[in-house]
């Protein structure tokens, strides 16, 4: 057998055009439907579930909502709920029952301006401790929310007194491997990512990228943190080895450019923690393999430990658009099956072969 077939493949499955701007897509956990989150024209907010059915995509049903919706997780609900956590343009936390979407179960006035980006935790058995939503807005906070605790975060992680406010584009949930520990990992607009520790509410570790950075993510939420991956504007991602924080030099980390533009996501595989998928401004996807070193961690001439960085291995890329790619999603359930959305108002869902192989 040649190679090239013994490497995954990236499979076009089945796609749907939309007559509307998709900022968001999600497998919903334990069944084979996914949501779409954008908006209309006309400047409404949009939901819409969709089902895979013998390589069609049919739509189910089509929710109309007032505010433009920018992003969307089921990460703090249990899988009987199932319930979506959506932030919108209008800055607002909206938890829903898409079995009875016209009222919101949970609703907060999080942020002054859009939410752009939503995390969540201590749901779909994912992650010891409660179950909780971060929001990271263009108001430059960060708010952690309790789905049981109304109008109020349970953590504000702001700019300081005399600061300027950064925009912030990515928020990520990690580190949550018992009922105290979790982090909120945080990326800004001037290329600043910062690391929250909720059990101390401090600010543990921050580093700066030199670009924007689009998308952060741990590549597991319920473990002692090993992995977090980052994208910047220049086409460039970052892992950084969570494992061992040096005092001075914080987390060792490799970089890789791959996209010739804005790398807008990466998502690791639910079933691999080292298998990575980046998604491009140029309509692009990139598959990726983490390689550990030979040893994680070594002493400086202090003594003190310090990380040591892997590398990263290209196992597969496709072109799928002319448009960039601004949100992809791995379904929980079956490996290899992943949901995507572009700005050619599109949704694509792409099986992944041979996973288990690499």
């Amino acid at each position: 057998m040649s190679v090239g077939l013994e490497k995954p493949q990236l499979i076009a499955h089945a796609q749907q055009g939309l007559n509307y701007t998709v900022f968001d897509c999600k497998w919903v956990p334990c069944s084979a439907r996914f949501l779409c989150l954008g908006s209309f024209p006309r400047g409404t907010g949009v939901i819409q579930l969709y089902e895979l059915e013998s390589g069609r995509l049919r739509l189910l049903r089509e929710i109309e909502k007032a505010k433009p919706i920018k992003c969307g997780t089921f990460g703090a609900s249990s899988l009987q709920q199932r319930y979506l956590a959506t932030g919108d343009f209008g800055g607002n936390l909206n938890i829903w029952n898409l079995e009875a979407p016209e009222i919101p179960v949970y609703s907060v006035k999080g942020h002054k301006e859009i939410i752009n980006s939503i995390d969540g935790i201590g749901g779909l058995g994912i992650g010891e401790g409660a179950p909780e939503i971060v929001t990271g807005s263009r108001d430059g906070t960060v708010k952690v929310w309790d789905p049981r605790q109304k109008d109020v975060p349970v953590a504000n992680m702001e700019p300081a007194q005399g600061e300027s406010k950064r925009d912030c584009w990515t928020v990520a949930f990690g580190n949550a491997y018992n009922q105290e520990e979790r982090v909120v990992c945080a990326g800004y607009d001037n290329g600043d990512i910062k690391l929250f520790d909720l059990k101390n509410m401090s600010l543990r570790w921050e580093n700066n990228i030199k670009n924007g950075v689009c998308s952060v993510e741990f590549d597991r939420k319920d473990i002692n943190m090993n992995k977090l991956a980052a994208t910047s504007l220049e086409g460039k991602f970052h892992v950084f080895d969570m494992r061992t924080q040096h005092p001075t030099k914080g987390f060792a980390s490799l970089s890789e450019k791959a996209h010739k533009s804005t790398m807008w996501q990466v998502r690791h595989l639910p079933q691999n923690r080292d298998i990575f998928m980046t998604t491009g401004g140029a309509g692009s996807l990139h598959l990726w393999k983490y390689e550990y070193p030979a040893q994680r961690s070594k002493k400086d001439s202090e003594g003190a430990e310090m990380g040591v960085a892997g590398s990263a291995t290209l196992l597969q890329n496709v072109t799928l658009s002319t448009q960039p790619i601004s949100s992809l999603d791995w379904s929980p359930d079956k490996r290899g099956l992943c949901v995507c959305s572009a700005f050619d108002q599109t949704v694509r869902v792409l099986i992944v072969t041979k996973l288990n192989k690499v």
